[in-house]
């Protein structure tokens, strides 16, 4: 079984990333990396509170490595930060090579990925990729998995979509224009359940602010 780690965002793609790697015979997922924002102390673009990840975290039987970043941050300050992160975990984890990614179907970002991996000596995984997102919907869902929308892009979709259940209401209801994973940046989501947790989270859905006059974001707390 070779050692992985898993690029880990708290949100729907990396659950179900892990939930297929699972699956796999060849591979064992180690450990989560997940980049937060200093001061916020959320998940970089989720927003997603840092007790939420940690519950994610041991939900998922996994460490968690977390990757800081500063609010106003460059592609530089994102590269340091991700870069050393990768340094604790080979240092933990003798031997470790292989960092798994929960991208589905953009080629420039899987290419600036293998890039960046192959800089730092890692051998990139894409255990999604070219998924048609409709279906893999749909099949997280029937699988259990359970999530609700943390962050709306508000140029792409209504803010009202926001704290909304992951839900088959919520595919029907997304405009022609919106991928049904969000995988154009159009939503991001917070998962609560699924086949790779143990047990599922309990979390309270709280107040929905917007944030740089674009984003819209729902604050989910443990309950």
């Amino acid at each position: 079984m070779t050692p992985v780690l898993l690029s880990w965002s708290g949100g729907k793609d990396a659950a179900w990333a892990l939930h297929v790697l699972r699956q796999r015979g060849d591979v064992e997922v180690v450990g989560l990396l997940t980049t937060l924002t200093e001061g916020f102390d959320r998940v970089s673009m989720q927003g997603i509170r840092r007790a939420v990840l940690h519950a994610q975290a041991r939900a998922a039987g996994l460490p968690l490595i977390e990757a800081w970043i500063p609010q106003v941050a460059d592609n530089a300050a994102y590269i340091a930060s991700f870069a050393n992160a990768l340094a604790d975990a080979r240092a933990r984890w003798p031997g470790l090579s292989r960092v798994a990614f929960g991208d589905l179907f953009l080629a420039d970002i899987r290419a600036w990925r293998e890039t960046l991996c192959a800089e730092l000596g890692w051998t990139p995984l894409f255990p999604l990729f070219g998924s048609d997102t409709r279906s893999l919907a749909r099949t997280m869902l029937e699988g259990g998995l359970r999530a609700n929308v943390c962050c709306v892009d508000t140029t792409q979709l209504d803010a009202g979509f926001a704290g909304h259940a992951f839900d088959m209401a919520l595919l029907a209801n997304l405009p022609g224009s919106a991928d049904p994973c969000g995988e154009h940046g159009e939503f991001h989501t917070c998962v609560a359940a699924g086949p790779m947790f143990a047990a599922p989270l309990a979390l309270r859905r709280g107040a929905t602010v917007l944030r740089d006059g674009r984003f819209a974001y729902t604050d989910f707390t443990l309950a």
